[in-house]
Parts: C-alpha cells; sequence; structure tokens
C-alpha cells in the first residue's frame, strides 16, 4: 500500500508540541520503559510483559501518524493513554516509587556511560590505527616507482647530474624544502605550488626522504614535469653528521623506553593514542629543526608539510620583513587552547620559570625561515637543549610543535591568517570563504586526503592536483 505523507504536518514539531498527544504518549511510554527495567530486576515479569506489550501500541500509533503526516486523536490516544496509566500506578503501588526509580535509573545511566566511554576509546585507537596505516595504493605506486628507478640507470645518470645544479644553492631563487615519505602527498605539495606560482621556473624544491621511498621519490620527480620547477630529491642516510653524538632525537630513537612507548604492544591505554603516534618520534618529522646544516649556503627558506595544499602564490613570503625574526608562521590562539600551558607542562619550574603560558602558539606546516637569524640565534642548539630536557616525556608528550614553540620562543614573527588555514583533517566547519581566501590549507588532523575516512567536502582540493591519466596511478590509486 502507498502512503500518502501530508505536507502540512511537521512531525517532528508535533511530538515536541505541550499540548500534542504524540507528545504524552511519548513521554508516557518513556516512563513505562523506565519502569520495564525496574519490573523485571524484580523478577516481575508478568508486569514486565504488560507494559512492553503497550509500549509496542504506542510505537505503532506513534509510527502510523508519522507515515500518515496527521496528529494523533484523542480518540487513538485515550484507550493507550488509560492503559499506561493503570500500568503505572500499578509499578508505583509495587513500591516502584520515584526515589526506586531514580537510583535504578541512575545505576543504569553510569553504566551506560562507562560502555559509551569504553566504545569512545576503542573508536578513537581504531581511528588512530587507520590514520597511521599506509594505504595498500601508496604502497603499489612506490613499488612500481621503486622498479623504474633500478631497471632504468638513465634515472640515476640524470638524479647525479641534477645533484650538482647551481640552481640548488642560488639565493636569488625560491626555496621550498618537503620532508616525507609518502611520494603522492609530496607531489601534491609541489604540483599545488608551482601551478599557483606567477614565476615557477624560479622555484626550488628540496625534498628529503627514507631509504624506503628514496628510489620511488626520484623516479617520479624526475619522470614527470612541474612547470620548469628544480627538484631535488635526497635520502636521509646521506646526512651523515645527523648521528647520536650530535641529535639527542637519534638517542631516543634508539632508547628502549622510548621504544617501547612508541612502538611495544604493552602501551598504557591511559595514555591519548595520538600522543603515541610514532610519527612524532619519526626523523623525518624533526629535520626541521637541521634546516642550517641541511642547507649551509641558503639564506631562506619555506617549509612545507606533505598534507598541505597550496592555492596562491606563495613566492611573496619572501619578501616578508621578518623584524628580525628567525621564524614566520600563523598564531593559532584565536581560541584558548592554542595558549602556550595547553602545549606544555608548566607544573615543572623549567617550564614556568620560562615562559608565558598565555603566550600564544603558532602552526608549523608552511613557515618561512631566515636561515641568516636561525644560525645567529643558534636555535638548533635551543632545540637540542629541550629535547634533551624532555627525554623522560615530562614537559610534553605531543611530537614536534612544542619543541618548536620552545626554541622559537621570541624568534616568531606573525603572519596573516590568510597564508596557512589549518584543521582540514578534523573540522568539519571550516568557513568557505576561509578556505577560498587560505594561500595554504593544510590537512593535520587523522582525516588525511589520501586515506578513505578523508573529509569528502575538502578532499577535492587535494585531487586536483593529482593527474589521474598517469598509468601508475590508474593501477594503483584509482582501481
Amino acid at each position: 500500500m502507498e502512503q500518502v505523507v501530508q505536507e502540512n504536518l511537521n512531525f517532528t514539531e508535533e511530538i515536541l508540541s505541550a499540548t500534542s498527544y504524540s507528545r504524552q504518549l511519548a513521554e508516557q511510554m518513556t516512563l513505562a520503559k523506565a519502569y520495564v527495567v525496574i519490573a523485571k530486576e524484580h523478577n516481575n515479569l508478568h508486569l514486565t510483559w504488560e507494559l512492553s506489550s503497550k509500549i509496542r501500541s504506542c510505537q505503532l500509533l506513534l509510527s502510523k501518524a508519522a507515515m500518515r503526516g496527521q496528529p494523533i486523536t484523542m480518540e487513538e490516544a485515550e484507550p493507550i493513554i488509560s492503559s499506561l496509566l493503570s500500568l503505572i500506578y500499578k509499578a508505583q503501588d509495587a513500591h516502584y516509587d520515584i526515589a526506586t526509580t531514580i537510583v535504578m535509573m541512575k545505576s543504569h545511566i553510569q553504566a551506560l556511560e562507562e560502555r559509551a566511554n569504553a566504545a569512545t576509546v576503542q573508536s578513537t585507537v581504531f581511528g588512530q590505527l587507520v590514520a597511521e596505516a599506509f594505504p595498500k595504493s601508496l604502497h603499489c605506486l612506490i613499488v612500481k616507482l621503486s622498479a623504474d628507478w633500478f631497471k632504468k640507470l638513465p634515472l640515476q645518470d640524470l638524479a647525479n647530474d641534477r645533484r650538482n645544479s647551481p640552481r640548488l644553492v642560488d639565493n636569488n631563487l625560491y626555496h621550498f624544502c618537503i620532508f616525507s615519505d609518502n611520494v603522492l602527498a609530496t607531489s601534491v605539495v609541489v604540483n599545488s605550488t608551482v601551478s599557483n606560482a606567477d614565476h615557477s621556473k624560479q622555484i626550488v624544491f628540496h625534498i628529503i626522504t627514507n631509504g624506503i621511498s628514496y628510489g620511488a621519490m626520484q623516479a617520479w620527480f624526475l619522470s614527470n614535469e612541474f612547470k620548469g620547477s628544480t627538484i631535488e630529491v635526497r635520502n636521509i642516510e646521506e646526512l651523515s653528521w645527523l648521528n647520536v653524538s650530535y641529535s639527542p632525537i637519534i638517542k631516543q630513537l634508539l632508547d628502549v623506553d622510548s621504544r617501547a612507548y612508541y612502538f611495544g604492544e604493552n602501551q598504557d591505554l591511559k595514555v591519548e593514542p595520538k600522543l603515541r603516534n610514532p610519527k612524532y618520534i619519526s626523523l623525518l618529522n624533526h629535520l626541521r629543526f637541521y634546516m642550517p646544516e641541511i642547507y649551509p649556503q641558503l639564506e631562506k627558506i619555506v617549509f612545507l608539510d606533505d598534507d598541505v595544499v597550496v592555492q596562491k602564490d606563495l613566492t611573496p613570503l619572501f619578501s616578508l620583513d621578518l623584524h628580525g625574526n628567525v621564524n614566520g608562521a600563523v598564531e593559532t590562539c584565536l581560541e584558548a587552547h592554542h595558549r602556550y600551558y595547553k602545549y606544555l607542562n608548566f607544573s615543572n619550574p623549567i617550564i614556568s620559570s620560562k615562559f608565558d603560558p598565555l603566550a600564544c602558539g603558532w602552526a608549523f606546516g608552511m613557515n618561512v625561515f631566515d636561515l641568516i637569524a636561525w644560525r645567529k640565534a643558534n636555535v638548533t642548539a635551543r632545540y637540542h637543549y629541550w629535547q634533551e630536557q624532555n627525554a623522560d616525556r615530562t614537559l610534553w608528550k605531543l611530537g614536534t610543535l612544542p619543541a618548536g614553540l620552545l626554541a622559537f620562543y621570541g624568534l616568531t614573527e606573525p603572519l596573516d591568517r590568510r597564508w596557512h588555514v589549518l584543521g582540514l583533517g578534523y573540522d568539519l566547519n571550516i568557513d568557505n570563504r576561509l578556505i577560498e581566501s587560505a594561500a595554504v590549507v593544510h590537512f593535520n588532523g587523522n582525516l588525511k586526503p589520501w586515506l578513505k575516512l578523508a573529509i569528502g567536502r575538502y578532499k577535492p582540493l587535494w585531487e586536483r592536483y593529482i593527474n589521474l591519466s598517469h598509468p601508475y596511478l590508474q593501477d594503483c590509486v584509482t582501481s
């Protein structure tokens, strides 16, 4: 039978109306459900059955009213309301008084809250595992590209030729750096940057990756054209000076306790899962603190995370006046939780004696660094000091940003918010006008655009810079 719904009735408004029979039935049904629980626990199965029967009658009538789009009439409601009232009085006569009901319902609410909390924790853990996992499609792409790198010797010869290009150290050009093991994400960053640049041929990209992804990165960027820009790919293993005797983070990588904390099976469930993410102790993630050593001949460089998309020309960043500061970054303290006290342990005197808890936080992901000022302030040594102080993870728990807040304290120049808009990896409600005006949008958070759990509304911003006609991408990513 075809049900015709009258458009003149909004059933949601009907059931909320204080004068409607629908609301009276819904409220009586809720009370009756509470007595069902109590009657069961007192082993009064007959009363349980009677209440359940009337609840089903009530649900059926409400369902019919919603389907036909017409209010419940007094003739329809009166028999059920009378029956329910009678049963509720009967429950009260059985000493299921209001006090008993409240106590019982409180205990049930507490049990439900505990189950809900357990489910939330489990959901968070599963979500974190998905976010950390490397998708099969990206693994497939790395395998295909790595095979090309080892098979096609001309690619290796071309890489050796480009390694000695004078453009890599020419301070009249615009230098950008990315530290990543994700070929596709890095490609999107490069492609979006050069596509929106006024003079793409004056752009130089410095990419550093790990040994696993090195061949794939080389094969991809040597085999594809990026509007005449210069692209250098290096293996982190080439940085021989970055060793245990110099870098505290490498000491922590080798430390048994640190490895157990980030990679061990018996992890403390009280610690928020994202705080144990191994990426926070990744050497690639900490390379951002070694800019002057990695690029000793450069004077200024723009750092980009691999989960950003560039939407406007970034070359004006190089002419910004940083007023003697080292780091140009967008501040994030429009809301209180982005102040220093939210990132650092101010109960520790070594923190509270040196820093303002209300100082404004700022964002990593799109930063312009004055390397001359960096060397003068010896920022890397400051970073080393704080990393050593936090070997036991008592000053902060999470990643590179707290270390950056300490190392660049008093050395950061605030940039206009439109240079860098964050939150596309977790916030579903970013204003479209803010996104459209942004020079860089950042998918920080777990919902990365290359994952299936990405926020669909933002994903096209990332996908438009992928050449889906490439055979490898068709085989690995779109199939």
